[in-house]
């Protein structure tokens, strides 16, 4: 029987691989992940984006293309409200025994 040629990773793959502060990358990375679905879904092009968030364009890239380090939590939330989205925060307690308390975007 042969072995597995690959290693089962957790629920953060930047944690896995050893990103720094990677749980705060792994909620830029769906912050930025419902950015470009409602950019594509508007069919807005990466200048308009930019000229929407007031930044420049090589930065739309980028950001897109995963090197969003740049950018804060706080500002990709402003990105979705200048794109006429209700941002949400809501804190409450962590009921699930079997799993540590944590930050999800939906």
């Amino acid at each position: 029987m042969r072995k597995k040629g690959y290693e089962l990773g957790g629920r953060n793959v930047f944690e896995d691989l050893g990103v720094p502060n990677a749980d705060e990358h792994v909620i830029k990375a769906q912050l930025v992940f419902k950015i470009d679905t409602i950019l594509k879904r508007r069919h807005l092009t990466q200048r308009e984006a930019a000229a929407l968030f007031g930044v420049r364009q090589p930065d739309i890239s980028k950001m897109l293309r995963g090197a969003f380090r740049q950018f804060s939590v706080e500002r990709l939330l402003r990105f979705l409200v200048k794109l006429d989205h209700d941002v949400d925060i809501v804190v409450r307690p962590h009921r699930a025994k079997t799993s540590a308390a944590a930050v999800h975007v939906s």
